[in-house]
């Protein structure tokens, strides 16, 4: 299976993108703090699909996207949090949270595809 081909792995690859172009706003003595964790949340996300996709087993498979959705799951909250401390506004906040809705649908079907084949 080709990874870069799943529209799950595309969109998660645009999350990143986004996060990485709000994340510029935030401030320098964050660079080691929320910016560094948010980034490393959104760069998860597609990195385990990929990992999962490229595992033997469908059980292994699952274990890495259950991994990628935890992530997924923490970068919003932490898109939260970079609202509350006014590091983006809300339309910056609203675009993610999109993103962020889009990619736990197309996950959530994905590892319920993985599950049926258990």
């Amino acid at each position: 299976m080709e990874y870069n081909k799943l529209e799950v792995w595309i969109e998660a690859r645009k999350l990143v993108n986004l996060l990485y172009d709000s994340s510029k706003l935030f401030p320098k003595e964050e660079l080691f703090g929320l910016t560094n964790q948010m980034r490393r949340a959104a760069i998860s996300i597609p990195s385990n699909i990929a990992e999962g996709c490229g595992r033997q087993t469908s059980k292994d498979t699952l274990h890495f996207l259950h991994i990628s959705r935890g992530s997924l799951y923490e970068l919003e909250t932490q898109y939260y949090l970079a609202l509350d401390q006014k590091y983006i506004d809300s339309d910056n906040f609203n675009i993610a949270f999109e993103q962020i809705q889009s990619c736990k649908k197309l996950l959530n079907g994905f590892i319920n595809y993985y599950k049926s084949k258990i």
